[in-house]
């Protein structure tokens, strides 16, 4: 009988070996059992280093591998589609790091090869599964805001390597893929709506092209959303979400610290004072564990996973409308 779900990673990627590969060593139904780079020498490190029993010379021989159950691909955003498609049609689950696809007609062509190969495929928002937004939203639809009414975000780092391929245009660089993406899915995750239209101001890295400096705002039925994203800033990040009746302050809403506990601000009165202030905190959690027991039990279970295809696709569909906007200068109907 099958204990644990055989995952295999596609790649030698930073986020996979610092965080993903880690975090679902500890779960009780996840085992890494493979890792692939185009590069033996660096898989075999990386198995060496993270105790992973087996190492592929090439993506093509993981995915042929008939004791590997599900694909978790951090590739370079240009490469995510491509394959995802190869594994799925490997017979592989897949969870795909965000974002899922560089545009939605490229998603949109996973919905048939999910429907032809049988298997889950996801994206890789692992704030869905972290308690303070399960609160978030609890608290949202029990009206302790009262109705929301604007979100303001920021979310950077500070980058300018331009070998890194987060700096590399052709490969789907750039800050409002990168992390931009994080800040449209948490306003509809928190509004739980689609933006009507959007409006953006985008600046570029004269050498990279890449987008270094993002602000825009969503504007939803029931109000709206402002945030900046950014690849060459002070790393900050921050979500205040205000309502008619109050405010809820996430200190740490993409990131959340795998060390230390979480909080949540909520404020009830307005008191500049803060007199009004009350913290709710979450036990020490790594949100890259739940997110890999979510996308596992979706799969033993057969129930939907934490992010389908589908709301991939509306989420790229705001960040298309955002660089068209920031091409434009003027508002972008959805």
């Amino acid at each position: 009988m099958l204990t644990k779900l055989r995952w295999g990673v596609l790649s030698t990627a930073g986020i996979g070996l610092k965080h993903v590969i880690p975090a679902m060593q500890q779960s009780q139904l996840t085992t890494i059992a493979a890792i692939a780079s185009r590069d033996l020498a660096k898989a075999r490190q990386a198995a060496a280093k993270h105790g992973i029993p087996k190492a592929y010379g090439s993506y093509e021989e993981l995915l042929a591998d008939p004791e590997i159950d599900a694909i978790y691909n951090p590739l370079p955003n240009h490469l995510h589609v491509p394959w995802t498609i190869k594994a799925a049609e490997a017979g592989k689950h897949v969870l795909c790091e965000k974002p899922l696809s560089l545009t939605t007609a490229e998603a949109e062509t996973l919905i048939a090869v999910r429907a032809r190969t049988g298997v889950k495929i996801g994206e890789a928002f692992m704030i869905e599964c972290h308690p303070q937004w399960k609160r978030v939203r609890e608290l949202l639809r029990e009206g302790r805001i009262g109705q929301l009414r604007s979100i303001t975000g920021v979310y950077s780092y500070n980058n300018t390597n331009p070998a890194d391929i987060r700096n590399h245009l052709e490969s789907g660089g750039g800050g409002l893929l990168d992390i931009g993406c994080y800040l449209i899915h948490a306003s509809r995750l928190a509004f739980a709506a689609e933006p009507t239209r959007v409006v953006a101001s985008i600046e570029r890295d004269p050498q990279m092209q890449i987008d270094r400096l993002t602000s825009a705002i969503l504007e939803f039925p029931t109000g709206r959303s402002i945030f900046t994203c950014s690849t060459q800033m002070l790393p900050t990040q921050r979500l205040v979400l205000v309502g008619t009746e109050g405010r809820i302050d996430l200190e740490i809403p993409f990131n959340a610290l795998p060390d230390r506990p979480a909080r949540l601000l909520i404020d009830s009165t307005g008191d500049l004072r803060s007199s009004g202030v009350t913290v709710e905190t979450f036990p020490i959690c790594d949100q890259y564990t739940l997110q890999g027991d979510a996308f596992t039990k979706a799969i033993l279970e057969d129930t939907e996973v934490p992010v389908p295809i589908e709301d991939s696709i509306k989420n790229m569909a705001v960040i298309e409308a955002v660089f068209r906007s920031g091409s434009s200068g003027q508002w972008v109907s959805l």
